[in-house]
């Protein structure tokens, strides 16, 4: 059976103010009632394959955690990159992991971030090239264009293998070209955009990559650890994962290889790279308007407007994309989607929160929605999922308040443990130990306001936790 690896490790920033470092755009739901990275996983349903292994930042594992319980999916099967190291290094952990035990699976190598409206003919594409990863090709998937895109690296294919259009050698790989080199790609007809999706045989990949880059090979091999008992996480040792040249597999592996191959797809696949990309792909109106929230329009066409909470109403404008989040308003032409990267510049620069987090902070537990922020107090929206628990702590400089929303909250304070339910409330005296924890079946929220000298996160001692964090 196939081994799919997801690979959920960007921190990309064009589908700001939706996607933030720590919540980028893979676990977004901008296509679905799922995220993207829950539609990955999902769309491999009807073929033969084992549960997925997805490689992420360490920054979101009990985020990827969360979405993949959601779905059914957790079953030890995360590999935690303690730093970026580029999509080389990241296959090749995956296919050290899945030959330790002696096995040699065929992998299929997906992004996390991806839409493909038509699952059938991925289906059997995926099908197709899976005799030739058996036979030790390096498979990749070439985007069947439908225009002269300047975004895209492309694919040549030189020769047939196989039945006709099935498969065929890759000839080269092109960087991503200028619009009139773009339309010669098309009218020839021997170009495909490069998806970044392969298939191959683990020792096979291990085998290549420690031919054209041993440097790559053996610092993956050294950073892998065991995983510790009772987590959901494959870990990889940070300094020797961090000697680790970044480079991307096309570049280590794929343009050096006398193996690599082409399968044409041509499903209604996106990589979801802009905002008008994602207008592009999701369901219009009358005007060509895509709407998600609450949304009034009038002589309005050919917009994308995304708003979480608050009314949105739009009149007499033109090819905007507006994306109103908790904390910011984006308002932009869809012709210069490509610009959002000056607004995170921006942010970065200026030390902003903005460009790191929504005001929704996720935690392994559930979430924290900062509601107000004042220098002596900060009140806190906490969600706590069922059976969730936050660690054992003190703080030095706050005191917190916590009245109990909906739900039962299991607090102790010190040596005293009690139950609190609706409209009931608690004080945390400064220098308290203390926990919550949700017994319950229904999610519980709180009321959280914090007072004193000094309200940041990192006023924190872990004294125990329950989810491995120190």
């Amino acid at each position: 059976m196939l081994l799919p690896v997801i690979m959920a490790g960007g921190t990309g920033s064009r589908l700001w103010p939706m996607s933030r470092e720590l919540y980028p755009k893979q676990f977004l739901r901008l296509h679905s009632e799922n995220s993207m990275l829950q539609e990955t996983v999902l769309r491999l349903e009807s073929l033969e394959v084992r549960e997925p292994v997805v490689i992420c930042n360490e920054e979101h594992r009990f985020l990827v955690a969360e979405q993949l319980r959601q779905i059914k999916k957790l079953s030890n099967n995360i590999i935690l990159e303690p730093i970026g190291r580029n999509t080389a290094p990241a296959i090749a952990l995956a296919a050290l992991n899945a030959i330790k035990d002696g096995d040699d699976p065929v992998m299929l190598v997906l992004a996390a971030d991806h839409v493909i409206h038509d699952v059938e003919i991925f289906h059997a594409a995926v099908e197709k090239a899976i005799p030739f990863a058996n036979a030790n090709s390096l498979v990749t998937f070439g985007i069947v264009p439908t225009g002269p895109e300047t975004g895209y690296g492309y694919i040549q294919r030189g020769d047939s293998i196989g039945n006709l259009d099935e498969g065929y050698k890759v000839k080269c790989f092109v960087e991503k070209p200028n619009l009139p080199t773009a339309e010669s790609y098309i009218a020839s007809g021997e170009y495909y955009w490069n998806s970044g999706m392969f298939m191959f045989r683990a020792k096979k990949y291990l085998e290549e990559l420690e031919k054209f880059r041993p440097d790559i090979y053996e610092a993956c091999k050294k950073s892998l650890c065991e995983l510790p008992d009772g987590m959901d996480f494959i870990t990889v040792d940070k300094e020797s994962f961090a000697l680790c040249p970044d480079e991307s597999v096309d570049y280590a592996v794929m343009e050096k290889t006398t193996n690599a191959m082409v399968v044409p797809l041509d499903a209604g696949w996106s990589d979801v790279g802009s905002w008008s990309a994602l207008w592009e792909v999701n369901e219009k109106d009358t005007n060509n308007n895509a709407l998600t929230g609450d949304v009034f329009l009038h002589n309005t066409e050919g917009c994308y407007i995304n708003t979480d909470e608050k009314m949105v109403a739009a009149v007499g404008v033109k090819n905007l994309v507006i994306v109103n989040t908790k904390d910011a308003l984006l308002v932009i032409d869809k012709s210069q989607v490509q610009d959002v990267k000056k607004v995170v510049e921006y942010l970065k620069i200026n030390q902003r929160s903005e460009y790191k987090h929504h005001r929704d902070i996720y935690r392994p537990w559930g979430k924290s929605d900062l509601v107000v922020a004042e220098n002596r107090f900060n009140v806190n929206r906490v969600t706590v999922n069922p059976g969730g628990k936050l660690s054992t702590q003190m703080h030095h400089h706050r005191a917190e308040h916590w009245i109990i929303l909906a739900g039962t909250a299991q607090v102790t304070i010190g040596e005293k443990t009690f139950l609190l339910t609706e409209n009931q409330s608690t004080f945390i005296p400064i220098g308290s130990i203390h926990t919550l924890e949700n017994p319950g079946k229904i999610p519980l929220e709180i009321l959280e306001v914090r007072s004193g000298s000094y309200l940041g996160n990192d006023d924190v001692i872990r004294i125990k936790d329950h989810y491995g964090r120190n």
